[in-house]
């Protein structure tokens, strides 16, 4: 498939610069399983902008990194909460409780969201020992609907967290999305409000593949080297993974990716605008625009640049950016918007 889309960034190809560097990553022989001057490197980068106190394990995927994260927060008897459509609970099929053993409480989130009061009255029956102990909040940063959680909000559900004596884990695949949006450095809406535990994303971001764990009380990793092992998410030539991440976080590679996809996202918005007839049902804050389109334009409109339908009650469509996204696919789409428009 060359044909560019809307369906996922994860449909994007790898940024030039990262390609660059796993070229560079390919010279000679390194040490395996992290114990190479590319993975040192890497670290480093990450403790340029969470400082030095923190630990970071790379691992392949985003579901490693959620369902390890998790696991080192949690026993079986524990219970998740979790937005009603995050990911851990709608698209990670049962990875979580497979290999964790918990229950996830959904929370309702409407634009993706949970507030302090909705999770606070989903914590029951604390020390009942039939019923499963609320020890995890987890939150996703972009949310699934592309909305972005204020820092004041981080700091609500955050203190929260403290009141009960919970853990907090951030789910951050786009989180470089997040941080610009909220122009804001990374460690004012993880560390500083209190997350434990963050999935810090770099696939949807530009990279090959690979994703970072960073744990903030350092006291919890002390054993996730042997979890991750045990998660098959040990990569034994992981300078393809450190590599990647030294990329994307030289030179402000990750900001301006995000930065580009988050304002073709607003400009996408824009052209939708144009025709009364779509009605966006979602704020646009990041790199995705959620959308409804008349019946009679999804299929030509998915011919045009392909898109994924979110909500088959609703016919609620889901249209993501990338870093490769440029403002003529945009235009051209809006285009063939207002052509069907007309023809209606």
């Amino acid at each position: 498939m060359k044909k560019k889309t809307f369906a996922s960034d994860n449909y994007a190809p790898v940024h030039p610069a990262i390609m660059d560097a796993l070229a560079r990553a390919n010279e000679g022989h390194a040490s395996s399983y992290g114990s190479d001057e590319y993975t040192t490197r890497a670290i480093n980068k990450f403790k340029e902008f969470f400082g030095e106190d923190v630990d970071v394990y790379f691992v392949y995927n985003g579901t490693g990194a959620n369902v390890l994260g998790l696991q080192i927060l949690t026993r079986s008897y524990h219970s998740i909460l979790c937005a009603d459509l995050a990911h851990i609970n709608v698209d990670e099929s049962t990875a979580p409780e497979k290999f964790l053993g918990c229950k996830l409480i959904p929370v309702p989130a409407p634009d993706g969201k949970m507030i302090a009061q909705a999770i606070e009255e989903r914590i029951q029956r604390l020390g009942d020992q039939h019923h499963p102990q609320a020890k995890v909040i987890s939150l996703s940063q972009t949310t699934e609907y592309g909305t972005v959680y204020r820092i004041d909000e981080l700091h609500e559900i955050g203190k929260l967290a403290k009141k009960y004596g919970l853990s907090f884990h951030m789910d951050g695949s786009r989180i470089s999305n997040a941080a610009v949006a909220l122009k804001a450095d990374f460690t004012s809406f993880t560390k500083d409000v209190g997350v434990d535990v963050l999935s810090f994303g770099g696939t949807k971001n530009g990279m090959m593949f690979g994703e970072a764990v960073i744990v903030f009380n350092k006291e919890l990793s002390r054993d996730f080297q042997y979890i991750r092992k045990q998660g098959m998410q040990l990569h034994s030539k992981m300078r393809f993974i450190s590599a990647q991440f030294e990329a994307i976080l030289s030179n402000d590679l990750w900001k301006q990716n995000a930065s580009h996809s988050n304002r073709m996202a607003k400009l996408l918005e824009s052209e939708l605008r144009t025709v009364n007839s779509v009605k966006i049902t979602k704020p646009v804050e990041a790199n995705g625009v959620f959308a409804i389109f008349p019946e009679h334009m999804l299929a030509p409109l998915q011919e045009e640049s392909f898109f994924y339908v979110w909500n088959d009650q609703t016919r609620e469509v889901r249209l993501m950016c990338a870093f490769d996204t440029t403002e003529e696919e945009i235009l051209r789409f809006g285009k063939r918007l207002r052509e069907l428009a007309a023809t209606a």
